[in-house]
């Protein structure tokens, strides 16, 4: 029984943990940093009062045309809550907190090392803090964007078809089949994927081609071609009523419209093939050199991974390049380039976009934390001096503290300084609202 006990805790305590941690930096000074709303926000208030009181729509053309699942969302914590900025943004700060709990669920199921308990936890625990204390990831899990909403869909589609795996016969390991095997079949699992796949496509515009990856996974699995079926099958039901909506109103997509420059049939290809250059190389940079210039989402100009962070994802990059063959890699590889494709394919002097990128935060992550895990796994190896072992370990995690502190005292102590700019509207919620209602 102490045993059963032990191996519970085991299992809850960093779950419990990660909730900790990520409740208290999210939450933290949160009616003051970012003090102020932005015009985005007040847009996107406008939009959830567009539709109380009104049957379910999938889709309106409000504030450039939104899918709502998100705002929804937003209506019942106005609804709870009131009216007013903190009801606003708190959405976003659960689905925040909630992508760190799936992000570490998702790392335990893909661990290389199965069979090291003490190492996988201690990985997957690393790694989702990793995440948690990104100012890329923090930031807009403190303020009123779709993005986390977004993110948040996306995981549970990735963690339920990987739980799919592990329930079948084609599961990377007997040990966590029959761990899986009582809590959900096969089945269930896929056809969740396969739903929250479709919530993915009915939010913010990046989140269409998400269902790509699941997809993918399942065929490099080479599954039974029924569990293709059904996830296919529970994804297309899921975007009927937003797909028969864009039929009939194509131009009310006007975010898409606007942006996709692949669309303007004024443009040469020689033009258009310019733009894709200059996108990919401004995305590249952004990782290393110039970030986002616009305040709102970023401090301005400052690149999305600090130099030590930088040079962990890109060990872990080239080393999933080289290990592509294994589905972990896989999945993060092909999540990573999906995640970067829409900015890729919008007009160049809209990047780079932290903003339209945000979902590919799971990968670089995971790229990071797959340097870290080799470099332990490495230092076992070929060190026999256990003192010597140590301390190239404790160098390693004391670069990853102060990248950690680095991104920490960015986003609170200097970031805000960029914020008093960026958020200066004061909460005109209630009057949104007010001339919502009274314009329809």
């Amino acid at each position: 029984m102490s045993n059963v006990k032990t191996k519970i805790i085991y299992k809850i305590f960093p779950i419990i943990l990660l909730l900790i941690a990520s409740s208290f930096l999210i939450f933290y000074k949160y009616n003051e940093i970012p003090k102020g709303l932005t015009h985005d926000e007040n847009e996107l208030a406008r939009v959830a009062f567009s539709l109380e009181n009104k049957p379910y729509t999938p889709f309106t053309p409000v504030a450039d045309g939104h899918g709502t699942p998100y705002f929804y969302s937003l209506l019942l914590s106005f609804k709870i809550f009131g009216v007013n900025q903190f009801a606003l943004r708190l959405p976003s700060r659960i689905f925040g907190i909630l992508n760190i709990v799936f992000f570490y669920l998702i790392l335990q199921l893909v661990s290389k090392n199965n069979d090291k308990k003490n190492l996988t936890v201690h990985y997957s625990l690393i790694t989702s803090l990793l995440l948690l204390n990104s100012r890329w990831f923090l930031h807009f899990s403190r303020v009123a964007f779709e993005v986390p909403f977004l993110l948040l869909m996306e995981q549970i589609s990735i963690y339920f078809i990987l739980v799919s795996f592990k329930t079948t016969r084609y599961s990377l390991s007997a040990r966590h089949a029959r761990q899986y095997a009582g809590v959900a079949g096969w089945l269930t699992t896929t056809l969740l994927s396969g739903i929250f796949a479709g919530i993915a496509f009915n939010s913010y515009q990046p989140g269409r081609i998400f269902f790509l990856i699941p997809l993918f996974l399942l065929f490099v699995k080479k599954v039974n071609k029924k569990q293709i079926f059904y996830y296919l099958i529970a994804f297309i039901i899921s975007i009927i009523p937003i797909s028969t909506y864009l039929l009939i109103n194509p131009n009310n997509d006007i975010r898409i419209n606007q942006q996709f420059f692949l669309k303007n049939s004024s443009l040469s290809s020689l033009k258009k093939a310019e733009f894709l250059g200059a996108n990919i190389l401004n995305t590249s940079l952004m990782f290393i050199s110039k970030g986002d210039m616009h305040g709102v989402h970023n401090y301005t100009g400052k690149p999305a991974l600090n130099p030590i962070f930088f040079i962990f994802f890109f060990a872990g990059l080239v080393i999933a390049l080289k290990n592509y063959k294994k589905i972990e890699n896989l999945l993060f590889l092909s999540y990573f380039a999906i995640s970067l494709a829409p900015t890729i394919f919008t007009y160049p002097w809209e990047n780079p976009n932290m903003l339209r990128t945000y979902t590919a935060l799971p990968a670089i992550i995971y790229f990071a934390g797959l340097s870290i895990l080799t470099i332990t796994n490495y230092f076992q190896k070929i060190f026999f001096n256990k003192y010597l072992k140590y301390l190239l370990l404790i160098t390693c995690y004391l670069l990853l503290i102060v990248s950690t502190l680095y991104e920490l005292r960015t986003y609170f102590i200097y970031q805000p300084l960029v914020f008093k700019q960026a958020y200066d509207k004061p909460d005109y919620l209630k009057i949104i609202r007010s001339s919502t209602q009274k314009n329809e």
